[in-house]
């Protein structure tokens, strides 16, 4: 028995000190932390690097999950301290559940605090809006009353709860733009918005308002006519018009509309955008939307929105950067493909650097002139620093800053000219650039779901870069560069397959572009230049017939 006791005891003290040992970097932390407590409980990425303690215990400690240490599967434990800015400044409702949508509360945790603040006015307007699509919602009293109502096919004119529809059509980047623009419609007309989930809706995105869904019921009388709405479409808005079965002096039109305004819309589809037509369509308690543009920068041209868009947002440039953030929060599934990314290849970076490329000319990618555009951007722009060519080696700076290089392209032999540039050279400066590309699909493949979790996942991660460069007339990096606040370097569009001189530019604002736009005078009802009425609403830098919105200081 003594014996026994005699191990057993060796065995207590072996545990012991095992156990002690391994709590000794976190009890050390602990003390770092409560001798000099940070103002902010989770600083950011490079302030978390000021305490001497192991890089892996301080990401456990910031990002407050159990991922970092139990692999990249287990992506399902909650944040044990929530970032001050986890609401986005009041931006997002308190109360959701946060394992349905670790992105919704996490996301502050892997951007820098935007320098944008939303409107007071605009917190409230969002909190009605979801007062009223809590009333309105799917399955609701309301909800089915109204389905009655488009059901029985008359006209009854505006009901208790109204409605705008909005399409799943063309391509992820398009989706966003113009779901956000729909939504704006309805905060605007006080509809409540439902989203067709498409094909992947539902597997890409968390859902935004409290309680109820804003995703249209599969047994919506109208959804087997989607994908055959044209502007041809007999309910169509503009064809009646354009035929007078409505005008502005219908007193009881139809229960709904389709409003088509998609890139090769009419002249009397556009007149959507006046306000007299306004006045007829608010009578409509069913508007079912077909776009693939961003046609928030013609709202803003409208007398009757224009009061109540100043009070949404007194700073312009910044009106998808917020609708943004407030609608789209990747799902769990898109999250996990997001932050594993992020944590392995740009979280220790001192610098983060985006570069997005979409190219529209035929042939075999990638294309010499197109990689001679990134380097002269990156290098003229200093985004990227100059490479020795001369000397073979370069001794590495006592304190080498790091970049991290994150491209997004089909192609990867983009990526892979950058990277070998700075493999094989040093940089003239001592910094270690490091170049990463998430995927390369090679072709758009917009109807697959693995292809837009993984699109949707790198426009995320763009959006989390402090220098994005995008290209032109790409929705892609439109969402990125909102989501992010960030305004971006442009990439000229190349001409005749040579790169541009000069290579890229700074755009105005970090407003998408609205690639089709009406020009088109309401009251005059003639033809105008749209981006010269107001100052705040300008012809795009990466298309010159397209409008978007400008801030202050660009106004001048």
């Amino acid at each position: 028995m003594a014996v026994i006791k005699s191990g057993s005891g060796a065995m207590s003290f072996t545990k012991a000190l095992a156990v002690s040992l391994i709590s000794l970097p976190f009890l050390f932390t602990l003390f770092v932390l409560y001798r000099n407590p940070p103002s902010d409980p989770t600083p950011d990425f490079r302030e978390a690097r000021v305490l001497d303690v192991p890089p892996r215990i301080v990401n456990a400690l910031k990002l407050g999950t159990k991922t970092v240490f139990n692999g990249p599967e287990d992506n399902s434990s909650q944040p044990a301290d929530m970032s001050k800015d986890s609401l986005l400044g009041g931006l997002l409702a308190a109360g959701f559940g946060e394992k349905s949508c670790l992105s919704r509360y996490q996301s502050a945790l892997y951007r820098k605090i935007s320098p944008y603040k939303p409107s007071s006015y605009l917190l409230s307007r969002l909190r009605k809006y979801e007062d009223l699509h809590k009333h309105c919602g799917p399955h609701t009293k309301s909800y089915r009353k109204t389905i009655k109502l488009l059901k029985s096919g008359h006209s009854v004119g505006p009901t208790d709860c109204n409605y705008v529809v909005w399409i799943s059509y063309s391509g992820l980047g398009n989706r966003i733009l113009t779901l956000a623009s729909a939504f704006l419609y309805a905060l605007l007309t006080n509809r409540v918005l439902l989203v067709d989930r498409g094909k992947d809706m539902a597997d890409l995105f968390c859902e935004p308002f409290p309680e109820k869904s804003w995703l249209l019921p599969l047994d919506f009388p109208l959804l087997p006519k989607f994908n055959s709405i044209n502007k041809e479409s007999p309910h169509c808005f503009g064809k009646m018009l354009k035929n007078n079965i409505i005008n502005s002096s219908t007193e009881q039109p139809p229960p709904f509309l389709y409003i088509y305004l998609s890139h090769d819309y009419g002249d009397h589809d556009k007149l959507f955008f006046c306000d007299q037509e306004q006045t007829l369509l608010g009578k409509v308690p069913w508007l079912i939307m077909k776009t693939n543009n961003y046609f928030v920068p013609s709202l803003f041209l409208m007398p009757s929105f224009e009061q109540e868009l100043s009070k949404l947002f007194p700073e312009k440039e910044t009106t998808f950067h917020h609708l943004g953030r407030y609608l789209f929060h990747p799902s769990n599934q898109v999250w996990g493909l997001i932050t594993r990314f992020y944590k392995a290849y740009l979280a220790e970076s001192n610098e983060r650097i985006g570069i997005q490329i979409r190219t529209f000319d035929s042939g075999t990618a990638p294309f010499q002139y197109v990689i001679d555009q990134i380097m002269a951007c990156t290098l003229k722009e200093k985004l990227l620093p100059e490479v020795n060519r001369q000397e073979t080696f370069v001794t590495p700076a006592e304190n080498q800053k790091s970049i991290a290089v994150l491209m997004t392209s089909l192609n990867s032999g983009y990526s892979e000219a950058v990277r070998n540039m700075y493999w094989e050279q040093s940089a003239m400066s001592g910094e270690v650039v490091s170049v990463y590309q998430p995927s390369h699909e090679e072709v758009q493949q917009s109807e697959k779901q693995g292809h837009n979790r993984k699109a949707w996942a790198e426009m995320y991660l763009l959006s989390t870069t402090e220098a994005l460069i995008t290209s032109a007339w790409s929705t892609f990096g439109y969402v990125a560069q909102g989501l992010g606040g960030v305004t971006p370097w442009i990439l000229y569009k190349p001409q005749n397959r040579t790169a541009p001189d000069p290579p890229c530019g700074r755009a105005m604002s970090m407003e998408p572009c609205f690639h089709a736009p009406p020009f088109y005078d309401c009251k005059a009802k003639t033809g105008v230049d749209t981006g010269a009425l107001v100052p705040h609403v300008r012809h795009c830098e990466d298309m010159s017939w397209g409008l978007k919105l400008v801030g202050r200081h660009r106004e001048l």
